[in-house]
């Protein structure tokens, strides 16, 4: 396993973290963070709460990564819960936390059918057109130039490779999409635009579907600049076939590529056998994405199995990420870094 060490973007120089002096980082593994072992972009999903109260969580998060997504603070649940009453405090926090130490920012997402407000659900064809319209100009407009990559639409197909029916497909039909990115575009041309979805890492019919989709956009001309494929995987499941052939086929269309939400959860309690496993399957997402040129950033849907996702929603999985609850490197962390 070859791991080039580019010297870093001017972005993304070291910064010291103010305010934590008294407490002292968990070691890691390797003398040199994450961040600094590639050239591409190096994230994790983050939480603008356990940024303002937990400096132990900020200063891992600070010392490994150059990129952050926010977890759901741009998420429209979020965002405008009630119609017209936009609370913009955490998705703010998390761009100002990464001005201040010179990280990039992942935008995410602007159109998704979950965390989804009900009364979005519940507007007419014309109305949910024109305030969808509004939603991603003033979101995307509040944030122009801080915004590294946005992902626009999230998880449109099923595994089958069909659109998924969701209230913007029922009523704006396919043509939707086209729409949405180009809406985006308008509002910060600087920023690259990303479909996102799970279950695309290999070869198979949704990612089949995605790439078409993809290609037909270019053709016409839409503003969209990448894929983002989640990486959510398990232990319990084969790595996705066909990984890296897939990544190169989507940079051929003339996009990039991102690992966007990168996890691998394993069945609990975890020991020295599935931590190997899993360590091996984050081995796989990360070569694979570094041997695709154009593959241009590794997310991780958060950092450390104290604030995960996966207990809540696969009930018997969990430490899913590269650091454990106590912050401490696991066995994925330093088969990527060693």
């Amino acid at each position: 396993m070859v791991h080039a060490i580019p010297v870093k973007r001017a972005l993304v120089a070291m910064v010291a973290l103010a305010g934590v002096a008294v407490w002292q980082a968990p070691a890691a593994s390797a003398s040199v963070p994450l961040k600094d072992i590639t050239h591409r972009y190096v994230g994790s999903a983050v939480a603008a709460s356990y940024l303002a109260s937990e400096p132990d969580y900020r200063a891992v998060l600070t010392r490994e990564f150059d990129n952050v997504t926010p977890e759901n603070e741009m998420k429209w649940g979020t965002i405008e819960a009630v119609r017209g009453q936009y609370d913009w405090s955490g998705a703010d926090a998390i761009v100002r936390y990464a001005q201040a130490h010179h990280k990039t920012v992942r935008g995410h997402t602007l159109v998704w059918h979950s965390q989804l407000p009900d009364w979005v659900a519940a507007l007419p064809a014309g109305e949910l057109r024109r305030v969808l319209r509004d939603h991603i100009t003033t979101e995307v407009k509040r944030y122009k130039g801080k915004i590294r990559a946005w992902d626009v639409v999230n998880e449109i197909f099923n595994e089958d490779g069909t659109r998924r029916d969701t209230v913007f497909q029922q009523k704006l039909g396919d043509g939707f999409v086209a729409d949405v990115f180009r809406w985006a575009h308008a509002a910060d041309p600087s920023a690259t635009l990303y479909i996102n979805d799970y279950n695309i890492e290999g070869k198979n019919p949704k990612s089949d579907a995605v790439y078409d989709l993809v290609k037909t956009l270019r053709r016409q001309g839409v503003p969209i600049g990448g894929v983002g494929v989640q990486a959510h995987l398990s232990i319990q499941y084969g790595f996705p076939e066909g990984y890296q052939a897939n990544l190169k086929r989507l940079t051929s269309l003339g996009v990039d590529v991102a690992v966007t939400e990168a996890d691998v959860r394993i069945p609990t309690p975890p020991d020295a056998a599935k931590l190997d496993t899993q360590a091996s399957y984050f081995d796989q997402l990360w070569d694979g994405c570094q041997a695709v040129r154009k593959c241009v950033e590794f997310t991780a849907w958060g950092f450390t199995d104290r604030h995960s996702w996966v207990p809540d929603v696969f009930p018997g999985e969990g430490a899913a990420c590269l650091f454990d609850a106590d912050l401490k490197p696991k066995p994925a962390y330093t088969r990527i870094n060693p």
